[in-house]
C-alpha cells in the first residue's frame, strides 16, 4: 500500500497537492502546523477542506515556538506586509526555519506512518523568493532525514516547476478548480477566496489565475508535458 503525508496550510498550492496525492496514493494522511501566523484561519480551513477530501488522517501540531523565535510580518501583528523587499533581499513575509522545522517534523510523521513520501507545495519557479522554497534546500532536506532516521525518504514537490497558470491548471486537471478557488486561504490577511487583492500572496494568485482562465488550452498542455 502506498502512503504519503502531505503538509497541508489550507492555502492553494497545498490543496493542489493533497487533490494530486488522493488521486495517486492508495493512503494520504495530512499534517498543519500552527506556529502563531498572522494568518492562523488557515487552521480551520485546512480542517474542513481535509474532512472534505477525505484524508486518512489529519495531525494538527503545535509549534508556536517558532512565533516566539522567528521575526515576520507572518508572526508579528504589528509588522505590515509589505511588497518591499527587506535588506537581506527577502520577503519580511519570510519565517526562517519555518520548512526546515515543517518537513522534519513531517518526515518524523511519515516514519511512524510507515510512508515514505512527504509532499509539499514549495515553488522556486513562481513564488516570493523564499530560500526554503528552492529545489536545492529539499534536496538537502531529503537527505538529512534519510541519513538522520536510516530510512528511505522522498520529499515530493509537484509544483516545483510549475508557474502559478500551471498550479491552477493542475486543480483543473482534477476538476478541482472551484474548491480551489473558493475554499483555500492563500491571502496574507486570511480572507479566504480571491483575498484582499493587495498582499504579495493575492497578487500572484490572482495573476496566475487570469492567465490560466485566458489561455486554458495552452497551459493544460504545458502542464501535461511537465507531468
Amino acid at each position: 500500500m502506498s502512503k504519503a503525508v502531505v503538509v497541508f496550510s489550507g492555502g492553494q498550492d497545498s490543496t493542489t497537492c493533497l487533490i494530486q496525492a488522493l488521486n495517486q496514493y492508495d493512503e494520504v494522511h495530512a499534517i498543519t502546523f500552527d506556529y502563531g501566523q498572522r494568518h492562523r484561519e488557515e487552521i480551520a480551513i485546512a480542517q474542513n477542506l481535509g474532512k472534505q477530501l477525505g484524508v486518512a488522517s489529519h495531525k494538527i501540531l503545535d509549534v508556536t515556538v517558532l512565533n516566539e523565535l522567528a521575526i515576520s510580518a507572518l508572526t508579528r501583528d504589528a509588522i505590515a506586509v509589505s511588497n518591499e523587499l527587506m535588506e537581506n533581499g527577502l520577503p519580511n513575509t519570510f519565517v526562517p526555519g519555518r520548512n526546515i522545522l515543517f518537513l522534519t517534523l513531517a518526515g518524523i510523521y511519515a516514519y511512524q506512518l510507515g510512508a515514505d513520501t512527504v509532499i509539499t507545495g514549495v515553488c522556486e519557479t513562481d513564488f516570493s523568493g523564499y530560500p526554503d522554497c528552492r529545489d536545492q534546500f529539499i534536496k538537502a532536506m531529503q537527505s538529512a532525514l534519510e541519513q538522520g532516521m536510516d530510512r528511505q525518504l522522498t520529499i515530493k514537490t509537484p509544483l516545483m516547476w510549475l508557474n502559478k497558470a500551471e498550479t491552477w491548471a493542475l486543480a483543473d486537471k482534477y476538476r478541482s478548480l472551484t474548491l480551489v478557488r473558493d475554499q483555500t486561504l492563500t491571502c496574507y490577511n486570511g480572507i479566504v477566496g480571491a483575498g484582499c487583492g493587495t498582499c504579495p500572496a493575492c497578487i500572484l494568485r490572482s495573476k496566475g489565475l487570469q492567465e490560466y482562465l485566458d489561455n486554458k488550452t495552452s497551459i493544460m498542455a504545458e502542464l501535461n508535458q511537465k507531468c
